[in-house]
């Protein structure tokens, strides 16, 4: 019994250790995105060697990269399965020269020519400005109001701004992420906008969803609606038309209301409001609202559902009041919102489709 107490002691201190110091795993793969590490083995068409992945790394101010130290980051990475790691066989003594390192399904997301890439999320989501608010949840807790303003001032939206540098890294983060979820989205609901006439994509940006929406399903007239600033910038699609305006006072009609990862920007109260425009928005019989966005299940062992709680937190370091939401938690601003009936739709991605209806 003593000893299986001390065995659960230790391994509890393990993991304090591992808790600790898990920044270290997104630290060192940073470093390897920030060097392209995944582009220059990705080049080669094969693994290559440390002598070879140094040779290539782009903007070197030295010479002579320290090979030591991108060994040690290599070591953990391959350890994480980021990277493959197999020793060849040219009879060498030299390690820089005689482990060759390739890339796995993981490091393949990180690719920067990959249309799918996820490097310019993971450089956002690393970045001092994104990491600085996590710093602030104790205060959170103690005090109430947002972490990213306490930590930088203002709020994010705000901070985006009065700083073209943040603006550029968020909209890169928030593109790259976007293409991932409207491909999963085009890929596995077809048939959820075959009998749609017309669409809205609220807070739809530029209008580079809708616009993929509209050219899978030539039928849909695009509706691209956000504030007239945002609007202002947008190219011109075909199929596609930009509106101007305030979602919090009305949407434009069309037979259904798209939204992707907009809800998860605003506490309950908002939602609602959102929703309630968007049932004015629809007909009251055959229209409905797409939502894309994570439906968090605390104790599921789905591939996405540890992200997804990880996700919430997220909204807590970013948004000005945002949350991810669990089954029950969209059930009720649905129906405070007009629309009793949903059902979720899963999709190869971490967002879900949550499709409502007014009846």
């Amino acid at each position: 019994m003593e000893s299986g107490e001390a065995s659960l002691r230790l391994r509890g201190q393990a993991d304090i250790w591992k808790f600790m110091l898990s920044f270290a795993d997104a630290m060192a793969l940073r470093c390897a995105v920030e060097l392209r590490i995944p582009d220059i083995i990705n080049s080669h068409g094969g693994p290559v060697s440390l002598s070879q992945i140094a040779s290539a790394i782009p903007d070197s101010t030295s010479s002579s990269p320290d090979i030591s130290c991108l060994a040690r980051i290599m070591r953990l990475l391959v350890r994480r399965n980021i990277f493959t790691a197999q020793s060849s066989s040219d009879g060498s003594e030299d390690t820089s020269s005689t482990t060759l390192y390739g890339l796995t399904h993981s490091s393949r997301w990180l690719l920067s020519d990959d249309p799918l890439t996820l490097s310019p999320m993971f450089l956002m989501e690393t970045h001092p400005w994104l990491m600085a608010p996590w710093h602030c949840f104790s205060r959170c807790v103690r005090e109430g109001g947002i972490a990213f303003e306490k930590s930088h001032g203002r709020e994010i939206w705000d901070f985006a701004s009065q700083n073209p540098k943040f603006n550029n890294l968020f909209n890169d983060g928030m593109a790259c992420t976007a293409k991932i979820v409207l491909n999963a989205i085009l890929s596995e609901y077809k048939d959820g906008f075959g009998c749609v006439g017309s669409l809205v994509d609220v807070g739809g940006g530029i209008g580079g969803a809708i616009s993929e929406i509209v050219k899978s399903h030539p039928q849909i007239k695009g509706i691209n609606f956000d504030l007239p600033h945002v609007v202002a910038t947008a190219p011109a699609y075909p199929g596609v038309s930009h509106v101007g305006g305030d979602m919090f006072e009305s949407i434009p009609n069309a037979d259904a209301v798209f939204m992707k990862w907009i809800m998860h920007d605003w506490d309950d109260k908002d939602c609602v409001k959102i929703l309630q425009n968007s049932r004015k928005a629809i007909p009251q019989k055959s229209g409905k609202v797409i939502i894309v966005d994570v439906v968090l299940d605390p104790q599921g062992n789905a591939l996405f559902d540890d992200t997804g709680l990880v996700f919430d937190l997220l909204m807590v370091a970013h948004s000005s009041g945002g949350k991810e939401r669990s089954k029950n938690e969209w059930e009720k601003i649905l129906k405070e919102g007009g629309f009793p009936r949903f059902k979720i739709i899963q999709i190869p991605a971490l967002p879900s489709i949550i499709e409502a209806y007014p009846e």
